[in-house]
């Protein structure tokens, strides 16, 4: 029976693999097709069974990019939702490199180039359903945090994302101007997670959120268990904007970051979870697993795609 199913697997995989390389294909024949708007008719679907997977675009930080750049490599992924990160999008939208002014620029920032991202990737077949700049802490000034939050409403995203403050006035007036700009703040946190690091941010304010990382929860280790995190998201999933997937180890087990199957993380049960509880959350791969030889972060980011859909029965 496991060699039944072991077969199965590999010759999903390379069935997938192999209609991803000859879209990858039809899309690079013509250039720069992203840019140009040139799309091939069947644009990406990473939604299965009515569970949202997409990916956070941290995980293509090992191939340097521009937002052209970026958009190719989530199509080429089979992605159609992310949460994306800050620099791609300012630098396409004129942020200055003299960092002593970006405080300035935010102020007075347009939303325009934001409005013609989203545009471009809504033509490409992709949402944008967070967004994550390097705006939102302690350091910043407000109007840079209400620059942030209005520019995740242009590219169409309910929520940004930022790390869960220590300090729990910021996270108070984060909750405030968020609630102010109707977006949600998720809050993530790494292994200092349990199941009542949020609670202070959730009860300052309806717009505070969380940004479950699943595969940091699962390295905490000690009373963090598959079964607490499954039960975490059952208490929480009103709460619960976005999460992170990666297969870590627990922290008993050394804490690693592996390959998705092969750490401790019960990614198909909260992916099920999911399914099962119709909870409209979408989750982020976030490829943090070292990349094999031979391979690149678009390969690894479809690998895990296929590993989500196989999971849910898709």
């Amino acid at each position: 029976m496991l060699a039944e199913k072991n077969a199965s697997f590999n010759l999903s995989r390379r069935s997938f693999l192999t209609k991803g390389s000859i879209a990858s294909l039809g899309l690079l024949v013509s250039g720069s097709a992203i840019a140009k708007g040139l799309f091939l008719p069947d644009k990406p679907n990473s939604k299965f069974a009515d569970v949202q997977v997409g990916t956070i675009t941290y995980s293509y930080r090992s191939m340097p990019h521009d937002i052209h750049q970026l958009l190719q490599f989530i199509v080429d992924s089979g992605v159609s939702a992310i949460e994306l990160m800050g620099e791609a999008p300012e630098k396409y939208a004129g942020i200055p490199d003299d960092k002593t002014k970006i405080a300035e620029w935010r102020a007075t920032a347009p939303m325009n180039k934001f409005k013609e991202i989203r545009k471009m990737f809504e033509k490409a077949g992709v949402s944008i359903y967070a967004f994550k700049p390097n705006a939102l802490n302690p350091n910043n000034t407000d109007a840079e945090i209400e620059y942030a939050l209005e520019a995740a409403k242009a590219l169409g995203a309910n929520s940004v994302t930022v790390e869960l403050p220590k300090d729990a006035a910021h996270s108070q007036r984060l909750g405030t101007l968020a609630a102010k700009h109707k977006v949600y703040v998720g809050y993530h946190a790494h292994t200092q997670a349990t199941d009542t690091a949020w609670d202070t941010a959730l009860s300052q304010s309806p717009y505070n959120s969380m940004n479950l990382d699943c595969g940091h929860y699962i390295a905490a280790g000690e009373n963090n268990t598959a079964e607490t995190l499954l039960a975490l998201i059952q208490a929480k999933h009103d709460r619960i904007t976005s999460m992170h997937l990666k297969d870590r180890k627990t922290k008993e087990n050394g804490g690693d970051n592996l390959p998705w199957g092969e750490g401790d993380t019960p990614i198909p049960a909260i992916l099920n979870l999911l399914k099962e509880k119709k909870y409209k959350i979408p989750v982020s791969i976030e490829l943090e697993y070292k990349i094999p030889e031979g391979s690149d972060a678009v390969k690894e980011v479809k690998k895990c795609v296929l590993f989500a859909k196989q999971a849910l029965g898709a």
